[in-house]
């Protein structure tokens, strides 16, 4: 096993679960703390079963200015392959100060901000997003080549079905090429039915395509009990009975051609 093999697991990221750095003195990309909760547990499995993470402390800072951070350190715990792993970050929010227009601010969400500015960095010492950590994603080829990865499978367009005229006169077709190969025997049936050109012309058929299919089945059927109870080629058998397999719809028929046969010999 490859010491990288998680890293290399967890460290793409999808381009639609990244946003930019904003209100920092640098430009960036970051992932969303919540995709990578998503695939934390994906990896992993739940949270609080396959991995979780708990606030190891948590404090108020003094800054330049008056300024005050909020501060917090949090433990990433995980299971992988059998193992239990643990990793530490911190992560900080300017907790209070004064706006650039003079108003001074408490902000009440920074513990939450912390919290999860730490639990993605903790992530990331594991493999999670390391492609934005590693600078990658300042590589626009790079980026493309993800968003490709991370796409969804482009499905083509459900054909128009064809109108109810234009189906019964594929089926009106179909009917007269079997029935012209019914002479020739039930094996040249089946060849005909199993053919490429003959089952998109089925697939054309749409709603009467099991209807269509069920007729040709009894009528290979057909053909095969009277070629087998004839104890004879098919093609001679016909000579003695009806060439209009269409008319032969039932078990009556196939008696009729039997007993026609036996009265002839």
């Amino acid at each position: 096993m490859s010491n990288l093999e998680l890293w290399h697991k967890v460290e793409k990221t999808d381009p639609h679960h990244v946003k930019a750095i904003t209100g920092k003195s640098y430009q960036g990309t970051s992932p969303k703390p919540h995709y990578l909760i998503h695939k934390a547990t994906e990896t992993f499995g739940p949270v609080g079963i396959g991995w979780g993470f708990s606030i190891v402390d948590e404090r108020i800072e003094e800054g330049a200015g008056g300024e005050k951070m909020h501060i917090a350190r949090v433990k990433v715990w995980f299971k992988w392959n059998g193992e239990r792993g643990e990793v530490e970050h911190i992560g900080g929010t300017q907790f209070s100060g004064t706006r650039k227009s003079g108003q001074p601010f408490t902000d009440e969400d920074a513990p939450k901000k912390s919290v999860t500015d730490a639990l993605v960095k903790a992530l990331s010492m594991i493999g999670f997003a390391g492609d934005i950590f590693m600078g990658r994603y300042d590589d626009s080829k790079y980026v493309s080549e993800v968003r490709e990865e991370f796409s969804e499978p482009k499905v083509a367009p459900k054909p128009k079905q064809k109108s109810v005229a234009e189906r019964k006169a594929i089926w009106a077709q179909l009917m007269d090429d079997l029935n012209a190969e019914a002479p020739k025997g039930w094996k040249k049936m089946v060849e005909y039915m199993t053919h490429s050109d003959t089952l998109a012309a089925v697939e054309e058929l749409g709603d009467y395509k099991d209807q269509f299919l069920d007729e040709a089945r009894d009528l290979t059927k057909l053909v095969k009990a009277g070629e087998e109870a004839a104890g004879e080629p098919v093609a001679k058998a016909m000579s003695r009975v009806l060439p209009n397999f269409d008319n032969m719809q039932s078990g009556d028929a196939l008696d009729e051609m039997l007993q026609s046969q036996g009265e002839q010999e």
